[in-house]
């Protein structure tokens, strides 16, 4: 009786398969890696941590002025209402309202609110995926800030009040 080759072998294959398979599973990690980018990291992390003072004044001066909002959605997500209400001092003409996807950042909007009269203010945007949603509001010279989040659609209205500052 003749030996058949190796290759003939049943047992040489199923040796190979494991091997194959963890090496096809690493080239397959590697596309994925280079094929998607998450927008998680951020470059300047450092400035951004510095910047975490300025914020909470922020936030602190619209708790000095009084400043609240109530933020609607309206005609299928593709316009936002703003009413705003201002205790000390006058509404801004122009309100900023970056719209944030908390993991997306291709999926983020700021929109340039102009003052309609009575402290209403309007803008259209693209409209947006359904979850959850974090909302900046803030006057055009970025003196204050408001924030809050959104559940779209399931919420389509949002208080936005600044909160006490913790010690």
């Amino acid at each position: 009786m003749r030996a058949r080759p190796w290759y003939r072998e049943p047992w040489v294959w199923g040796l190979f398969a494991g091997p194959a398979t963890v090496v096809a599973a690493g080239f397959v990690t590697l596309w994925l890696a280079v094929k998607s980018d998450d927008g998680l990291v951020v470059d300047d992390y450092y400035q951004q941590g510095l910047a975490v003072h300025q914020v909470l004044e922020r936030e602190r001066a619209a708790l000095r002025r009084g400043v609240t909002a109530e933020v609607r959605w309206a005609e299928g997500g593709r316009r936002v209402v703003v009413q705003l209400a201002v205790k000390e001092g006058a509404p801004p003409a122009v309100l900023v309202l970056k719209v944030i996807h908390p993991t997306r950042a291709g999926h983020d909007q700021t929109l340039r609110l102009r003052a309609e009269g009575g402290g209403v203010f309007r803008g259209a945007l693209s409209p947006l995926a359904p979850g959850r949603w974090v909302l900046n509001l803030e006057d055009e010279g970025g003196t204050w800030r408001l924030t809050g989040d959104l559940w779209y659609p399931e919420r389509p209205t949002v208080q936005l009040a600044p909160r006490p500052a913790s010690s």
